[in-house]
């Protein structure tokens, strides 16, 4: 007897995880596959020298009691049980510009937001109100952001560009920057992002800003948890390699790279959005469509220093710093020349455990385009999958660790002589490990002239295969949570999610 399933979802990332949940929860027979050795996508963690680096999630915003990812969690199971630490209240985010010493901080709740950015600016208290007042306002124009709500999107909100929108609020430049300062959370394209795309992602952080304890791959250990209480199965080193099709156009089965088959009802992919255009075959796919989601640009990739500290000889920071290299930068802050990368950089501390006055560990990580390491494209490495990528790739990788230390001196002084050991990770190690194109950190890229370019029914032309995860619509670990609630709603209809979604608190 083959085993059917009701819903067969490809990829473990954030996505997939929290769609399975949800339809597990209803009574239906899931199962998941992972092609990888960890599950989680953007949320793994890897250890080195007995600690724990995030790859994704340096953290979460709107986590308090009552605020939306909170009760998306509580609905999932898994918020009594995260470990969480609250991040600094009156500067969560500290933005700096080139040789200036001052860090401009981004505060938890709004309130506390203008407060405490009133003391650098001390005549521009009412345009701060205004942009608080503007960026609540969107968000709340937005489907399922506030939990329940309306089924559509005000377009007109979707128009909305971030570069004009923060010129009208004030005419002050450092203030321009400063407010668009940790536009990394979206990558930095401020000149033609739509501003919903900005509002939606700093709004969570201002509500409530955490860390993960042990990072955010306890996020996927939990959801994973739940999933087997409920029944699901969840496999990994399980890699689909083929879709095959009824003779009505509808999904009966995939393959893996092992040569197995699952069928299934119903069909959820949670993997790059080309990867499942490769599966489902182009040739049954509208060429309008297919030529639209090819022409989308991803967003920029990143480079990665992992660094391991001596004990005790650095203080730990609750709070993430966002420099550049001038006020200018922020608007582009992507574009860069290689000679003077990194222009840009986010930093981030972990507390020693024994002694949490003192970092254990500093992250940096800066953006990188793959053009960068295009001539190694054809290499794969990965823990399950072991392969070198030659000299040239470890010698460039420990030039660009060197420009990064030099770049993090500048502000940091002696920073190296408190360093034991340095791990990376290139635009190759994020394609790899989480299967985004060209190692992509959120996606794709989004225009304010043409919003709706980039967004996609969860609902295929399949009709039986959904989409979900941050290849579709919004990133993020809020962003991609919606996502998954939304794609579940095309499966087992709004009502019954907002019925159980209305009784979390």
């Amino acid at each position: 007897m083959k085993k059917e399933y009701d819903i067969l979802v490809i990829g473990s990332g954030l996505g997939g995880l929290v769609s399975a949940l949800i339809l597990a929860k209803e009574g239906l027979k899931v199962c998941i596959l992972e092609k990888n050795n960890q599950y989680g996508g953007n949320l793994q963690t890897f250890s080195r020298d007995k600690l724990i680096f995030d790859t994704g999630v340096h953290y979460l915003g709107g986590l308090s009691k009552g605020q939306n990812l909170n009760r998306f969690f509580s609905y999932l199971e898994i918020m009594d049980e995260l470990e969480l630490q609250k991040m600094d209240e009156d500067g969560f985010d500290r933005i700096s510009f080139g040789e200036n010493s001052i860090e401009y901080p981004h505060a938890q709740g709004y309130e506390n937001f203008v407060e405490q950015l009133t003391k650098y600016f001390p005549d521009e208290k009412e345009n701060l109100e205004n942009y608080c007042e503007e960026i609540q306002y969107v968000c709340s124009q937005f489907p399922r952001y506030n939990v329940v709500g309306k089924d559509h999107y005000n377009e007109e909100i979707l128009h909305l560009n971030t570069k004009r929108f923060i010129e009208s609020v004030t005419q002050n430049k450092i203030l321009q920057s400063v407010l668009l300062g940790s536009n990394f959370l979206y990558a930095g394209d401020s000149e033609n992002v739509p501003f919903y795309v900005h509002a939606l992602t700093v709004n969570s952080y201002i509500q409530s800003a955490y860390k993960c304890v042990k990072g955010g791959s306890q996020i996927s250990k939990l959801l994973i948890r739940k999933l087997r209480q409920y029944g699901a199965e969840v496999h990994k080193h399980s890699e689909v390699s083929e879709f095959i099709f009824n003779e009505n156009n509808s999904l009966a089965s995939v393959k893996t790279v092992s040569g197995k088959e699952y069928f299934a009802k119903q069909f959820i992919s949670n993997i790059e959005i080309r990867s499942t255009i490769k599966l489902i075959g182009e040739e049954r796919l509208k060429k309008s469509f297919l030529n639209r989601v090819l022409s989308w640009q991803p967003v920029s990739s990143c480079f990665s220093v992992y660094l391991v500290l001596k004990p005790h000889s650095f203080p730990n920071f609750n709070y993430n710093i966002y420099h550049y290299s001038s006020e200018e930068q922020v608007w582009n802050a992507f574009r860069y020349k290689k000679e003077t990368w990194p222009e840009t950089y986010m930093l981030s501390s972990t507390p020693s455990k024994q002694y949490p006055d003192f970092a254990e560990s500093m992250t940096a990580i800066s953006y990188m385009d793959f053009d960068e390491v295009k001539q190694w494209e054809n290499t794969f490495n990965t823990v399950a999958n072991e392969h070198e990528r030659g000299k040239l790739y470890e010698k460039f990788k420990l030039e660009k660790t060197e420009k990064m230390i030099e770049a993090l001196e500048k502000r940091i002084p002696n920073l190296r002589h408190a360093i034991k050991r340095i791990h990376t990770s290139s635009p190759l190690s994020y394609r790899d490990y989480i299967g985004g194109f060209e190692g992509n950190m959120y996606g794709y890229m989004k225009n304010s002239d043409n919003p709706l370019k980039t967004m996609v029914s969860p609902r295929t032309k399949i009709d039986n295969l959904f989409l979900t995860g941050q290849s579709v619509n919004m990133h993020g670990i809020l962003g991609v949570t919606i996502g998954a609630f939304n794609t579940c709603a095309e499966i087992i209809g709004k009502e019954t999610i907002d019925n159980h979604l209305r009784n979390i608190f």
